[in-house]
């Protein structure tokens, strides 16, 4: 049985997902893994391929979900992207880094998307 932190982040991604899909981006995977780290989810949106880290929280007592996205989460995610670009075989497409924040502990839950902040 999955723990619930999985289904907690699993839920989130999910989220993020609708939310990413009703303004366009067509996701082309999820919970990419490798050596380097995972990244949540990868979509295309325009000429780009967008990866995109998703940060949830239940409370504010940690602060806010985006504040968890340190520089060295942020290199670990670059890093894992162009791994992921050269398995597909998409080296010459243009990439960033997006970040998704989900506050849950507001009805209904906050969504807040940051765009290339890497």
């Amino acid at each position: 049985m999955p723990h619930a932190r999985r289904l907690f982040g699993d839920a989130s991604e999910q989220l993020a997902e609708q939310y990413l899909v009703a303004r366009g981006y067509k996701i082309i995977d999820r919970q990419f893994l490798t050596r380097l780290g995972e990244i949540d989810l990868v979509a295309e949106f325009g000429d780009e391929i967008v990866f995109i880290e998703v940060k949830a929280r239940h409370t504010n007592e940690f602060g806010y979900p985006e504040a968890a996205v340190t520089k060295a989460k942020l290199r670990k995610i670059a890093n894992t992207a162009e791994l992921y670009l050269r398995a597909k075989n998409l080296t010459e497409r243009a990439f960033r880094v997006d970040v998704i924040a989900i506050e849950f502990y507001v009805h209904p839950p906050r969504i807040t998307h940051y765009e290339a902040v890497s």
